[in-house]
């Protein structure tokens, strides 16, 4: 496909998602003879679906004691759990839910598919190897589908990169190349339509790990795959640095690994409580 032809495409799926749906409906709607409104059902937040990055033969992020695919699935699990705990009248759906691997488009596409209210992408970040001060680097950051500047595309460039680990991956992204910071901007038309519900479930992570005395490195825009065709607010978090062995530790332990689930938890109730109609 050409590159004229990816952005057209683009165009077309970023305004199929601008349709209404769910609570961005209009909340009352016309009978035949126009003289008359029936309210429609209040909305609610039926289904998550919860997404452990990585995986199977894309593992290559590691610290000293684990590496991220693992602990991504492992506190993927819990948030799952935790959810199907607090909040019975929610479904929840996993990308995976063992150690293999999922190509991006297939992530989203499981989303799509249920109609789900929510997509939650769990990672653990990392910094160059010849980054000055990686091992120092610190704190949590949450994504939502966007443009980032191009001195600032590592993190899209390094997530984005398991697209070359699937065998048609030209086919299925309409010939984006994830090492080329043109397909990066081009990628970013497709953000995601939901920009101002994800950043607002986003804020409300980085609020609650704050409130734990984690860093803020806040919420952030970037042309993520994983984001981009999405058709509901969709959000990537950043659960710590696996470079940093302080932070690493604290998510390998069962402690840690509570405590983030809690941060998610708490701040998927409270926007759940501010969206339902």
């Amino acid at each position: 496909m050409s590159r004229f032809r990816f952005l057209i495409t683009c165009t077309i799926l970023m305004l199929w998602s601008l349709s209404p749906r769910n609570g961005l409906a209009e909340n009352v709607e016309k009978t035949e003879n126009n003289d008359k409104t029936v309210s429609a059902p209040p909305y609610r937040i039926k289904t998550i679906v919860i997404d452990a990055g990585h995986g199977g033969k894309d593992g290559a992020t590691r610290g000293v004691l684990a590496t991220e695919k693992e602990l991504a699935l492992q506190v993927a699990l819990k948030l799952g759990a935790a959810i199907q705990g607090e909040m019975p009248d929610v479904k929840v759906v996993y990308t995976r839910t063992t150690d293999v691997f999922v190509p991006l488009y297939e992530r989203i596409a499981v989303a799509n598919n249920v109609k789900a209210d929510l997509f939650i992408s769990i990672h653990c970040n990392d910094m160059p190897k010849n980054y000055r001060g990686r091992s120092s680097t610190k704190g949590t950051e949450t994504f939502v589908s966007g443009f980032g500047r191009l001195d600032e595309q590592d993190i899209a460039i390094r997530e984005n990169a398991s697209i070359l680990l699937e065998k048609d991956y030209k086919e299925n992204y309409g010939g984006y190349d994830p090492n080329d910071p043109e397909s990066i901007i081009i990628f970013s038309l497709m953000k995601n339509a939901f920009r101002d519900q994800s950043i607002r479930l986003a804020s409300l992570m980085q609020d609650e790990y704050v409130k734990t005395g984690r860093i803020n490195r806040g919420v952030k825009e970037k042309s993520l795959a994983v984001l981009a065709r999405a058709g509901m607010p969709a959000v990537l978090t950043e659960i710590g640095f696996v470079c940093n062995r302080e932070e690493e530790e604290y998510m390998v332990s069962d402690y840690g690994q509570n405590e983030i689930v809690s941060c998610l938890l708490k701040a998927i109730q409270a926007y759940k409580k501010q969206v339902e109609l």
